[in-house]
């Protein structure tokens, strides 16, 4: 028999409406597939590319223009780094069929409303610069932009509005210049002189008392620094790299930097070290060292070898360690990193006399031959509990023997790469919950983690991330463990802070995707309420609304308690970092003589605070 349906007289030829109905979707498919991929590596020139994209939708404008508006929006908005390409493509089209330009203008515009209305400001300030390339490709008229320009930079003149609104009006005219400055000052020059001396005028006059928290350096020496990310600049530099070869302007200014290490602001070292570790990976790690050597004269907490460090540190996690020993001088030994390997606490019969080494073998045993999760609790409990006499037989007390058989065994076995590490903490996570279900053992657990891959920062880093995923310990654990007695010696350590950021991010994106889901549920509810005082008499219809709105107010109610239940535990999480944060900082200014204490203790920077929070202080 035939496993293909035919349509007969009884399904009203239904096969063909849902054929004919794909094709559209498919057509759409492929038109977003090939608008998303132009300007990607491809044997032809983008020119060709470019010319061949233009007539294909030129030919499909007449079906499929908003879907074609919507799609050329959007990369507007998600791809600025294909913004020329994009902005020529639209060029094209609107020299081939001059209405659609305008109509993709206006669409411009009301996604930049939305995208205002919305707080999503980097990517409005993306569209700006869009719509002015546009001018380039003489789809908008220099006038046009001049007077968009204008209205942006009148905001200056409101009263009574915060000032970060005008400088984000500002800053958006500024951010443009480069793109269009020329051809409108070449059409337009009296008003863009105009329009210029209204931006000085406001840049002389705006208040400033937020600059000594934004400066890179907190001396003046060699030269006094104004409002200028000169690190970003400098950055920005590298687009002038040619494979093979480190232009002399970039090693120069990198040169000035490390110079002015010793008074630049932490986030900006630390976002040198990330950007430079980066470069040399493009370079084969090439470098001159040796005129660095003036870091291995002074204390290893200073800044200048705190930096070499952390640079080689990076540079291993994007090489390997015997690559970075090679291209290392023997003079720096002291600050190369230390050989990524396992520290197992039972490797063999010369830790017989632990108390965990007999338990550690059964253990391994039992992971080999795949046994079941009961049977390892079943043999943990076997443990003797160092902190009482006789162990709950339910295994619900803290038992930190446990926690380090358990835990370094299953680490042990999976060492072999990050997948295997992953892998096991994912089989495993439900006996790591058991053994760690209260915050001592939350925090003992993390001890053990650190205690065996401690030359291994990024390790640590990723299974930490994984036990936070898998629900293993939260975020406040984290926060104690870090800034616990047992790591006050990592604490001007990069890879803690990278943790503590993570993991703050991830429990702002937590509390952020519940109360979304929240919203959702309620508007939801909304528009079911409406729809059934719409509905009139319809018995039927008004039961089944009730139904459905009875299931969503309970949903609303689950999802209410766990937005509450998510926002304690971000409160409890911050308040853990600052009172912990505290408490540790006096210990060690009045412990140790820690050199570079002041330039290491201002790291919880603003971007940890949550979204929500950064949303209220400006509205344009």
């Amino acid at each position: 028999m035939s496993r293909r349906r035919h349509s007969d007289e009884n399904d009203g030829g239904q096969a063909h409406k849902r054929r004919r109905t794909s094709e559209p979707i498919e057509i759409e498919d492929r038109l977003e597939s090939l608008i998303c991929r132009v300007g990607e590596k491809s044997t032809s020139s983008l020119e060709s590319n470019l010319e061949g994209l233009a007539g294909v939708l030129e030919a499909d404008l007449p079906n499929y223009k908003s879907k074609i508006l919507r799609i050329l929006c959007a990369v507007a908005r998600l791809l600025p780094e294909k913004l020329t390409v994009y902005t020529t493509l639209v060029g094209l089209l609107n020299a081939r069929n001059y209405n659609f330009g305008g109509e993709f203008v206006e669409a411009m515009i009301r996604q930049l409303k939305e995208t205002l209305k919305n707080n999503l400001y980097s990517e409005a300030v993306y569209l700006v610069r869009f719509l002015s390339d546009l001018v380039n490709c003489h789809v908008i008229a220099a006038p046009s932009m001049v007077a968009m320009f204008e209205n942006f930079v009148s905001v200056t003149q409101e009263e009574d509005v915060p000032q970060v609104r005008s400088d984000w009006f500002v800053y958006v005219v500024l951010s443009c210049l480069p793109w269009v400055g020329k051809e409108l000052y070449e059409k337009k020059d009296v008003e863009m002189d105009r329009l210029l001396s209204q931006i000085e005028g406001y840049l002389k006059r705006r208040v400033k008392t937020h600059v000594p928290m934004l400066q890179v350096w907190t001396a003046d020496k060699p030269h006094p620094q104004e409002e200028v990310r000169v690190l970003q600049s400098v950055k920005q530099q590298q687009i002038c790299a040619m494979p093979g070869s480190l232009p002399q302007v970039l090693a120069q200014a990198t040169e000035m930097l490390y110079m002015r290490l010793d008074t630049m602001n932490t986030t900006c070292i630390d976002r040198l070290i990330n950007w430079f570790s980066h470069h040399l990976s493009n370079f084969q790690f090439r470098w001159s060292w040796d005129d660095w050597s003036d870091c291995l004269t002074v204390d290893l907490e200073k800044p200048k070898p705190k930096f070499v460090k952390e640079v080689l540190e990076k540079c291993m996690r994007l090489s390997y360690h015997q690559r970075i020993v090679d291209i290392v001088p023997p003079t720096f030994s002291a600050l190369i990193p230390a050989d990524p390997i396992f520290t197992y606490k039972y490797p063999d019969d010369t830790a017989s006399s632990l108390p965990g080494y007999p338990m550690s073998i059964t253990v391994s045993n039992a992971i080999k031959n795949r046994a079941s999760n009961e049977e390892i609790l079943t043999v943990l409990k076997e443990v003797p509990n160092p902190n009482q006499e006789d162990d709950d037989d339910e295994g619900e007390s803290f038992n930190p023997l446990k926690i380090d058989v358990f835990l370094q065994t299953l680490l042990n076995l999976a060492a072999k790469s990050f997948s295997h590490s992953f892998s096991a903490l994912g089989k495993f996570h439900e006996i790591l919950k058991t053994l760690a279900n209260s915050d001592e053992g939350k925090l003992h657990l993390l001890k053990v983690l650190y205690e065996v891959w401690r030359n291994h920062p990024q390790m640590i880093a990723v299974l930490v991330d994984k036990l936070i995923r898998t629900q293993v310990v939260d975020c406040a654990a984290v926060a104690n463990w870090l800034f616990s007695q047992d790591m006050a010696h990592e604490f001007t350590r990069l890879f803690i802070w990278e943790i503590l950021h993570s993991t703050i991010r991830k429990m702002n994106k937590h509390v952020q995707k519940i109360q979304k889901e929240l919203e959702e549920a309620k508007d939801k509810l909304e528009k079911q309420q409406h729809k059934r005082r719409d509905s009139g008499d319809d018995e039927e219809m008004d039961k089944n609304s009730e139904d459905e709105e009875g299931q969503l107010e309970e949903q609303i109610e689950r999802l209410q308690e766990k937005v509450e239940s998510a926002q304690s535990e971000q409160k409890n999480l911050f308040l853990v970092i600052f009172q912990v944060r505290k408490t540790t900082l006096e210990h060690l200014y009045k412990c140790r003589s820690f050199v570079s204490l002041p330039l290491w203790s201002n790291r919880v920077r603003i971007q940890t605070i949550p979204q929500s929070s950064q949303e209220q202080q400006f509205t344009p």
